[in-house]
Parts: structure tokens; C-alpha cells; sequence
């Protein structure tokens, strides 16, 4: 089965793939420090706890290995800044995105970078006609970042349970398809 890189370096950041137990004291300060800003966003971060963390980094282990999907870290000099990740879609032809970022590193454009690194990235696993990005319809943030990378809009559909806080229960689906081969970079590079 191919797999994407374990580590892809980025000039001033790097993705890296989590690896359990080994980052667990980073991963946890990451999400606890990002709690508030994740909340409105992300309903799992309710469950936030040294065990959930545990477990999370356990599910990004088997993740990789049987190839549903493959966690990373966004890392700036070695420090997790926020993570990413690539997981199968409803069809086998394609994957799915997801990514976020500790709130100190906002703003910067990371998180549109690292995205479209790991769109590259994800292209290079054969068979694979598309990536997609959903998102809430009231995530302003998370819609610029398809918007920036050349992704379609292709439809709107009812989110999956449960909503976030600040969710509407409307998810907006961006689809990004394989670059033709001589084309310009995928993601807009």
C-alpha cells in the first residue's frame, strides 16, 4: 500500500507524523492550549483530557498503518503548531482534508501552506482522483483556505453529529481534482 511521507519539510515549517506515546506531553499542551480557540469548531475537543489525547494518538497510529489516514504535526524549529490530516472520502477515488492550528499561529498564512503541501503530498498516492475539504458554512477561516487553493465548491449537505457550537449543521464541500500531468503544481504550490 503506498503511504504519504512521514516527514515533509516546508522551508520554515514542517509536517511530521504524529507518533504516539513519543509525542504525547506536545500533543497535549497543543490541544490544551488551543481549547478555546477549537470549541466553537471542533466538538471533540469537549472530551479533552491526558486520556482522550492518549487514545487520539493511538487512533492516528492505526490510522496510518491501515491507511484510513495519516495524521501530522505542523511543527515550526521542532514545536507543534497545530496538525493536518488526509482520510478517505465516501469513494475510494478520493480523500479528505482537515487541519487547525494553535491560536498564536494564526493569521500567518501556516495553515493555507501546510494544507497545500499535504494536497501535493496526497496527489502522489496513486489511484487518487480527488481531495476534498469540508467545513461549516459559518467557518470563515476554514473556507478561505480551499478558496486560496483553486478548490470547487461542489455542494452543501447536512454536517455529521454532532455540531459544533458555533455550527450551523450545514457542511460546504471543496474539491480539489488531480492536477493533469505538465500542469502547473497542485494547490497552487
Amino acid at each position: 500500500m503506498a503511504q504519504p511521507r512521514q516527514i515533509i519539510e516546508c522551508g520554515d515549517f514542517v509536517l511530521r507524523r504524529w507518533r504516539a506515546q513519543e509525542d504525547f506531553a506536545a500533543a497535549f499542551t497543543l490541544i490544551d492550549e488551543s481549547v478555546d480557540h477549537l470549541r466553537p469548531w471542533e466538538p471533540w475537543v469537549a472530551q479533552h483530557s491526558e486520556e482522550y489525547t492518549r487514545k487520539l494518538l493511538e487512533r492516528f497510529e492505526k490510522g496510518w498503518a491501515n491507511g484510513d489516514v495519516y495524521n501530522y504535526a505542523i511543527t515550526r524549529d521542532g514545536t507543534p503548531v497545530g496538525m493536518c490530516q488526509t482520510y478517505r472520502a465516501p469513494e475510494p477515488q478520493g480523500r479528505r482534508m482537515g487541519y487547525w492550528l494553535h491560536p498564536a499561529a494564526t493569521g500567518k498564512g501556516l495553515a493555507t501552506r501546510a494544507t497545500a503541501a499535504l494536497v501535493e503530498e496526497t496527489f502522489t498516492l496513486p489511484e487518487l482522483e480527488y481531495v476534498e475539504i469540508t467545513h461549516d458554512v459559518a467557518n470563515a477561516a476554514s473556507e478561505a483556505i480551499p478558496r486560496r487553493l483553486g478548490f470547487t465548491e461542489i455542494r452543501r449537505e447536512p454536517g455529521t453529529p454532532p455540531v459544533a457550537p458555533s455550527g450551523t449543521g450545514i457542511d460546504v464541500v471543496w474539491r480539489l481534482n488531480r492536477p493533469v500531468a505538465g500542469a502547473e503544481g497542485a494547490a497552487g504550490g
